[in-house]
């Protein structure tokens, strides 16, 4: 349970950090999720900053479980 807590904290973090690129420069137009939901798409930065402090939540919290 531990390895996939760290894993799905993982790949929302970097999904939140290729978002935040995206908007900023350009760069991982195919990575981006938020910008794939029409709910999400008048906010992308706020919605890539939470997920980048989720990511590194869930990650955090991953260490805190016992195996």
């Amino acid at each position: 349970m531990k390895k996939l807590c760290e894993s799905v904290g993982f790949i929302v973090f970097v999904q939140g950090v290729a978002g935040l690129l995206h908007e900023w420069t350009g760069w991982f137009r195919l990575w981006t999720v938020v910008r794939r939901v029409e709910l999400l798409g008048g906010y992308p930065v706020f919605v890539n900053i939470v997920l980048v402090v989720a990511g590194s939540a869930v990650m955090v919290a991953a260490d805190r479980l016992k195996e």
